[in-house]
């Protein structure tokens, strides 16, 4: 609940700032070229985008959850597996071929002639630093899970004492009621280290995807657009998966999983909608347009590497059902490798 706070407090920062970046004091060689800019047809392409973005983003974080009425779906499944180390694949390169190369290059931009971000590579300290912070929220969120669920096992498990032995068959009854609401409580460690997984993701998927959908709603230019479209549909599309397939493992209730699912398949399209109402206003070669952008880009790349290294593929590839079988551990290189080839090769148009 926290990081769906967290995530939509940056989606209304970042909404608050960006608006606000204005053109001041460029070189020559970050003047904008007026060529081939169309705006009433990058409209026409930008609602095309929203349709298309919002489907793709919901059918991906959706898919994994079709376990219920697929078998082969289930998170116990081979199958399951093999898409989770896609997903993982997808998220890897996400982080390091499309967004941490986008933080380097804003931050390095030849229109940054003020400041200290040419001569220290700010990009790779942010992203290290955002990589270490998602370690200290994961291993402190898990362990402060633990402690409470150790504490509210120790209150009810308690031995009773001789007076308790005397009470009415009433209360005896509302003891053991007591006692199987406790069994029911998902106090297992697995499921709470996949709860806390689900939602950091969440908000680094959710930085980036509200970034690359201001960026494309921001741009009157239809050759850039265009090839973004589809692009960015298969990149959310993969990316849902990934998020979807740890939501199902943290059986969040039904309220919660729709929650997640919408923040994740809205906040591309919200993001082109801020866009296009900034497009007039917004210059993203504006000295304080890149800082922003490459520090944010920098510090969700550090947290999609963590995540799809330590939180999904580590946890899977190491388990002993997959170490002791030679062919599932080598399906899931495979499956691994397509995943990150494939968003990899999205980086040639988006």
């Amino acid at each position: 609940m926290a990081s769906r706070v967290l995530a939509v407090l940056c989606l209304l920062a970042a909404a608050a700032v960006l608006p606000a970046l204005a053109v001041t004091d460029r070189d020559e060689v970050c003047a904008a070229d007026n060529a081939g800019r169309d705006k009433a047809q990058a409209l026409r392409l930008k609602v095309i985008a929203v349709v298309s973005i919002l489907v793709g983003s919901a059918i991906g974080a959706g898919v994994p959850s079709l376990g219920r009425r697929f078998p082969a779906l289930r998170p116990d499944t081979d199958l399951f597996l093999a898409l989770k180390a896609f997903a993982g694949g997808v998220i890897l390169a996400t982080g390091l071929v499309h967004i941490l190369p986008a933080a380097f290059d804003a931050l390095g931009s030849p229109c940054l002639v003020r400041g200290p971000w040419k001569r220290f590579p700010f990009a790779g300290l942010v992203a290290m630093l955002a990589a270490i912070a998602t370690l200290i929220v994961d291993t402190v969120a898990t362990g402060y899970f633990h402690r409470t669920n150790a504490k509210r096992a120790a209150a009810v498990t308690d031995e009773p004492t001789p007076g308790d032995l005397e009470t009415s068959s009433d209360d005896h009854h509302g003891h053991a009621h007591g006692m199987s609401v406790l069994a029911a409580t998902p106090d297992d460690d697995e499921l709470v280290r996949h709860r806390v997984i689900s939602q950091v993701l969440e908000l680094g998927v959710v930085v980036h995807s509200l970034i690359i959908g201001m960026s494309l709603g921001a741009s009157d230019f239809p050759s850039t657009v265009r090839p973004l479209v589809p692009a960015l549909t298969f990149h959310q599309l993969f990316e849902g998966i990934g998020l979807g397939g740890c939501i199902v493992q943290a059986k969040f209730r039904l309220k919660s999983v729709v929650a997640m699912a919408l923040l994740f398949s809205l906040t591309t399209p919200v993001g082109i909608g801020v866009g296009i109402a900034i497009s007039s206003v917004y210059d993203e070669t504006s000295p304080t347009a890149l800082v922003v952008q490459g520090l944010l880009e920098a510090a969700a790349a550090g947290i999609l590497v963590y995540m799809a290294l330590v939180d999904i593929l580590a946890e899977d590839f190491t388990k002993p059902r997959v170490q002791s079988r030679a062919r599932l551990q080598l399906g899931l290189n495979v499956s691994l490798l397509l995943g990150a080839g494939l968003m990899s090769l999205l980086a040639i148009w988006a």
